[in-house]
């Protein structure tokens, strides 16, 4: 018997083992985290994680809590395993009073163990007045003080890297936002792009990638309004970079097969 297959039986295996794969792959069940002062959390929570999972295979757990406040510790952070069963962890809250060196450690060390960051806007002056390293070795940078919230434009530094493939040049922030000033660029921080250059002042790294333990992290300063949160090219460029952060981005800057956005289920 002839142990090879003739193309014309070989090309159609091989494109029912393709299909297969694709229905095959598990979405990406990602948590985000948001809360805390000064953003409006109940419509952003909405935007993000419908207009990710309108581009990629992600299904959601969403936590808020603490409106309003600065101090609040999210109770999920009191679980020892607090993490577990979640492919990417995106990061939204702004609590930076909390200093706690114990309680924000245990939520960096899930991530130092390999779980995947998405680092969004006020996470990054989220616990900023404690005494630990280690959320600000999570994030790659440090950053203590922005800007009065105002128009700015971003600057693309590598628009070969998968996360930047499509995102402009130049690119103008629809709404006022706030400029983080970033102190420090940890080791291993890559930025991906700044604010357009400014005389006299502190790094303005606003998107970049960062290793932490086992984990990928990606991460933006920019997010403040809803206006931001809602534009295509910046809803564009997280979702890249959550699919990076799993390993499901591919060179050329889209999701990786079966990690397309699913088509809406008919009713």
């Amino acid at each position: 018997m002839n142990a090879f297959l003739p193309p014309r039986i070989i090309f159609p295996v091989l494109l029912l083992s393709f299909a297969a794969s694709l229905r095959a792959a598990e979405p990406i069940h990602a948590l985000l985290i948001a809360g805390g002062c000064c953003h409006d959390y109940a419509t952003q929570k909405q935007l993000l994680t419908e207009g990710i999972s309108a581009r990629a295979n992600v299904t959601w757990d969403i936590l808020v809590e603490g409106l309003g406040t600065r101090e609040h510790r999210m109770s999920l952070y009191d679980k020892p395993d607090w993490s577990e069963g979640y492919d990417v962890v995106v990061h939204d809250e702004c609590f930076g009073d909390i200093t706690n060196v114990e309680f924000i450690e245990h939520i960096a060390q899930a991530h130092f163990e390999g779980l995947p960051a998405v680092m969004i806007h006020c996470a990054i002056h989220s616990y900023r007045h404690t005494s630990t390293d280690e959320w600000r070795k999570l994030l790659g940078v440090s950053s203590f003080y922005h800007d009065k919230a105002r128009p700015f434009q971003v600057r693309s530094l590598n628009p070969d890297h998968p996360i930047m493939k499509g995102f402009p040049a130049l690119w103008q922030d629809p709404a006022p936002d706030e400029l983080y000033r970033m102190a420090k660029l940890w080791p291993n921080c890559t930025p991906l792009a700044k604010t357009i250059d400014l005389t006299n002042t502190p790094d303005t790294t606003c998107v970049w990638i960062n290793a932490y333990g086992k984990a990928r992290v990606f991460g933006t300063t920019l997010g403040h309004a809803n206006a931001t949160v809602q534009n295509a090219d910046y809803l564009d460029l997280v979702t890249r970079g959550l699919l990076w952060a799993c390993g499901k981005l591919d060179e050329s800057g889209h999701p990786k097969p079966g990690y397309e956005a699913r088509p809406p289920r008919a009713r």
